[in-house]
Order: structure tokens, then sequence, then C-alpha cells
């Protein structure tokens, strides 16, 4: 029997999952770790804290399993984006990973972006905008602010290419994670020069370029001792973690879009040829498969959901701790009694400026059109109406490039309420489809690890082997007439308050 380890690197916490080749998960693991606030913009954690949560997240996981690691064939690697880091020539970390969350770079974003101006970096990278987050903007800090660090640079490495590097001794990268360092041409997928040039960072200092789903390597003999696995371990190039989402729930296809419910409302839809927007409202990402692209775009999400219930759920928060149930669930019970369109109360869920497509950091969040005879439950709904009525506006987008949405892939937390995937369907009026794994990246990180060891041929027959789908939950006409006044009562509202956002 052949086994699949699959890893997460989340901002918050790294998942360890061990999966069989038709997808079960055979013993997973969660190891969480507390980012470090030095300054109230950085965002920072030790590097090795990664290495250790991971370690401890395979121990957990052999021990579960009790499998002879023997059996483990592959290991694929999911990854969150942007988190950047600085080894020397000896490959120690020179700092601690700055985490994608880290915002000490505005100066240096202005900077790029009067260099290089936004339109321009569009067509070359991707990204519609250059913000402080991006590594080429966090590496000119450093290069201003911390000299004595950047002249000892010898690798400029993102969270799996490190992985990577202290797997397999291989200095590899991938462009799905790649796509928004500012530095990558998304088209001609080569280093975009003139930027390295200006941030003074030679090609020598960049990992290979591959594609996802390669071979990289087997495990370091000591590194194999070290984890507890075997040295016959192959490690496999992986994919940003939104990509091996949509990967791990069958979004491998143009035509299907998967949507993430988070914190944030994470949407990516599948191109076969690169698409940009006249208008700039749309991202362009590689995807974690060959000359595949992905529109891919944030918004705000659950955060405005766990905001509400942190704010003013007390009760609902005691009464789940008494009755071991999930909070959430009591939440969608109480908004399940309200009718769709919550008797005119509307919700911009804009709680930290309007993201994607608005992409107005000045927009504030709002309740519009309640009354006395609207309560908690009312507000509850509205919040989940508000993220459906975001997901729609960018498939509106989607849509106004060219890119048919024909069926919705949805995962993360808000996958989990039937209540919510079905107000996506009415708002949408596309079918959503809930899937049996929840840990959809790193199902997706497997898929792309059994493809480059031949366990499977391609995507499409790994996904028909592992990707099997929970519910399919299809729009109801007499709420569809409903949601679709309740749109436009959102679009509305948000370009009625247009000009009170820009006072504040």
């Amino acid at each position: 029997m052949k086994y699949i380890l699959a890893v997460d690197l989340g901002t918050t916490s790294i998942k360890v999952i061990l999966f069989q080749v038709d997808g079960q998960v055979l013993a997973s693991s969660t190891q969480e770790y507390q980012l470090l606030t030095p300054t109230e913009l950085a965002v920072e954690l030790e590097v090795e804290t990664y290495w250790q949560a991971f370690k401890k997240g395979v121990a957990e996981v052999l021990t579960k399993s009790k499998i002879n690691p023997n059996q483990i064939y592959s290991l694929g690697i999911s990854a969150q984006g942007e988190t950047l880091i600085l080894l020397d020539k000896e490959g120690n970390p020179l700092t601690n990973a700055v985490v994608w969350l880290d915002n000490r770079a505005q100066q240096e974003a202005k900077e790029l972006a009067q260099v290089f101006g936004n339109k321009e970096s569009y067509k070359i990278t991707g990204q519609v905008e250059i913000v402080p987050t991006w590594p080429a903007s966090k590496i000119l800090w450093f290069k201003k602010n911390k000299a004595e660090i950047f002249h000892k640079v010898a690798k400029i490495l993102l969270i799996e290419d490190y992985f990577i590097y202290r797997l397999t001794g291989q200095y590899f990268c991938e462009g799905s994670l790649i796509s928004s360092t500012l530095y990558w041409d998304i088209i001609k997928k080569v280093w975009w020069k003139e930027m390295l040039d200006y941030l003074g960072v030679k090609d020598i200092q960049l990992p290979e370029i591959h594609e996802s789903g390669e071979i990289v390597g087997s495990l370091l003999p000591d590194i194999a001792k070290e984890l507890g696995l075997s040295a016959n371990t192959i490690v496999a190039t992986g994919a940003l973690d939104q990509a091996c989402g949509a990967i791990g729930v069958g979004n491998i296809t143009p035509g299907i879009i998967s949507e993430n419910t988070g914190a944030a409302l994470a949407i990516c839809a599948t191109v076969d040829s690169p698409i940009f927007d006249k208008k700039r409202r749309m991202p362009l990402h590689y995807h974690g498969m060959p000359d595949t692209y992905m529109a891919h775009t944030f918004t705000t999400g659950g955060m405005a959901l766990r905001w509400f219930r942190d704010k003013f759920c007390t009760p609902e928060i005691s009464l789940s701790s008494l009755i071991q149930e999930d909070s959430y669930k009591i939440l969608d019970q109480e908004a399940i009694k309200i009718e769709p369109g919550c008797n005119g109360l509307v919700m911009l869920p804009h709680l930290q400026g309007a993201m994607a497509p608005e992409s107005n950091p000045k927009a504030k969040g709002a309740f519009y059109g309640f009354s006395l005879h609207h309560g908690k439950p009312h507000f509850i709904r509205s919040i989940m109406e508000s993220v459906a009525f975001a997901l729609k506006r960018n498939i509106d987008v989607l849509e106004d490039l060219g890119i048919k949405v024909t069926e919705i892939r949805s995962l993360g937390g808000g996958s989990k309420s039937f209540l919510w995937s079905q107000i996506k369907a009415d708002v949408t009026m596309r079918p959503v489809y809930t899937m049996q794994n929840e840990e959809a990246a790193s199902l997706g990180a497997a898929m792309l690890a059994g493809v480059a060891t031949g366990i499977y041929s391609n995507l499409k027959e790994a996904a028909a082997k592992m990707v099997q789908v929970n519910k399919r939950i299809e729009p109801q006409k007499d709420n569809t007439m409903v949601y679709q006044k309740g749109y436009r009562r959102y679009l509305d509202l948000y370009n009625s308050l247009l000009g009170m956002f820009e006072k504040e």
C-alpha cells in the first residue's frame, strides 16, 4: 500500500495529513503557533518554528496511523503566499520569516509603484497593484533599512521553497507561489529582470523555476532520520494554498470556480490562457498545472461573521460551550428562521476596506434597512447574504472578462454551513458543491505529489480518484428572485456611500 503525506504551511498553523491513494484521510495533525508582531506593521515568525511544528505533526501522524514509514511514497506541499525567508551562504536564516501579513514596506511599495507603475506591473506580473505585502516591496525594505543583512543574502525564498530546500537540499520554486512576488514574469515564466535589477537581486539568489507536481528529489538521509521517515520518500513541488485548494475540489477545468470562505473569501477561476482585466479589478495568477492560469482574488468573508459572533453573541458562545456544539451552528439555527432578504436588511461586509473588485481601502462596513421588526437573527443572516453578494459581484466581473462560471466548488469553514451554501447558490443562481474532504488544500498537495510520482497519470485522473463531492446544492427559484432585488440594494448601498467613505 502506498500513502501520500501532505503538509499545508498555513499562517498560524501547519497541518500534516496522511492520505490513501483514494483520497481518504488516514491520519492528520494540526500544530499551531503564535505570530510575532515586534512593531505595529511587522509580522514575523522564527523560521525554525515552522520546521519544529512540521516535525511534531509528522510524528503525530506516524503515531496515529501506525504505518511503516517506508509506505509513504511521496510528499506534497501547500503553502501560504508571500512569506519571505532570507538565507546566508550556509543556508541559515538571516532573520525571522517575514510573514505575508507584514505591512512594513509601505514607502517601498509606493516607490516601486512610481518607478514601474501599477499598469505596467500588472501586464508583467498579473498583480493589479503594488502593495507592501509583496516580496519585492519587502526586499527593497531590507535593502534600505537593513543593509548589513541585505548584503549577506545568498538565497531569497518563499516558505514552500524553504521547505523543499530543508527536505532535499535543492533550491526549487514553482509558478503559483511566485506569481505574487512582483519579480516573476507570469507570461514568459522567467524572472522580471528590470525589477530584480532595481532591487539589487541576482538570478543566482533565487531558486530554479519549475512546474507544480514535479519531482524534486528524495529526502536527505539526515532529514529522513530526524522526521522518522524513509529516505526513499519523494518530495514534489506543490502550489499556493489557494491553487492547491482549487485542485483539491476539482477546480481544474474552465467553467468551474472554487470559493473558500475562511476569514477572507478567496475565489479562483481556472482559465486555459492568461486573461487581463483592462479595469484591473481581477488579478491573474499561475495555476498549479502547466500553462494554466487562475483569475484569483480575495475579499472579506467569514471574518465579518466572526466579528459579529465575538462582539454580540456571548450567549450563543456560552451555550456552545455548555452543549459542546460549534457556535457557528447555533448562529445557523438562528439565521435559518429568517426569510431570504432579511425583510429589507442589507449589509456591507467591508470591515477592513473593500477588497476585490472595488479595491477601496476607505470603505466601511454598514447595516442598512433595519427597523423595530429586526432582531439578532436578521443581522446574522444579512452577514451571510452579504458574503454571497460579494461572491456574485466577483462572478459578474469574471463573466465580464469572458470567463464562464457554470458551477461553484465550496471549501473552507463556510462550506460546513448548509444554509450559507444554499444562500450562495440562490444569490449566484448556480449549483454549489460541498466536498467530503474539508482539507482541500492538503488534498490538492497530495494530488500533485501523486501525479509527480506516477501514482496518477495526470490531475484529471487524480481528481476522479481522490475528489469526492458531499452535496450538490441547487438554487431555489423563489429565493433567487428575492436575492436579485437584494443584490441591487447591496450595489446601490455601496455606491451611495462612496462619498461618505471619501470623507473618512
